[in-house]
């Protein structure tokens, strides 16, 4: 099952970026996705059921709520990091700090580290535990507790 599903998001994600209906391009599509599900198709994570089916509303509505929240985020974050760029001074205060979550779920964690590190100015370098390490451009205060928020 783990593979048909893999098929199945790699075809439509290879649809969606080519954005192409042309006979070429629908098999070259549907070679490439089965050749990725053949090969690794069984590490598709088996909570992917759950994202693909998004039969849970809340899990639905806090994606809604989050993504126009990534995306500000995101833009502002490379305004800051634009600035600090062409700053003749180079205001920057790099380092790396600890940062505790209370998401429990691996994916969930993967995610928001991923969402950290596709932000400009912050990698996301371990997760430890509860505990995430990220390298920020520009560290503002050494208290743990204001870190986190």
């Amino acid at each position: 099952m783990p593979r048909i599903v893999h098929f199945a998001v790699a075809f439509l994600l290879w649809m969606l970026l080519t954005w192409s209906v042309y006979l070429d391009n629908v098999l070259a599509g549907a070679i490439v996705a089965a050749l990725s599900a053949a090969l690794v198709g069984h590490l598709f994570p088996l909570e992917a059921k759950r994202i693909i089916s998004l039969s849970s509303v809340k899990r639905v509505l806090w994606f809604i709520y989050y993504v126009p929240m990534f995306l500000l985020y995101c833009l502002k974050a490379n305004f800051d990091v634009a600035y600090r760029v062409m700053h003749l001074n180079l205001p920057i205060r790099p380092g790396i700090v600890k940062v505790k979550t209370t998401l429990k779920g691996d994916m969930a964690r993967t995610f928001l580290a991923n969402s950290i590190t596709l932000t400009p100015g912050t990698l996301t370098i371990d997760m430890i535990g509860d505990d995430m390490y990220i390298h920020w451009i520009f560290v503002e205060s050494d208290d743990p507790a204001e870190q986190t928020r």
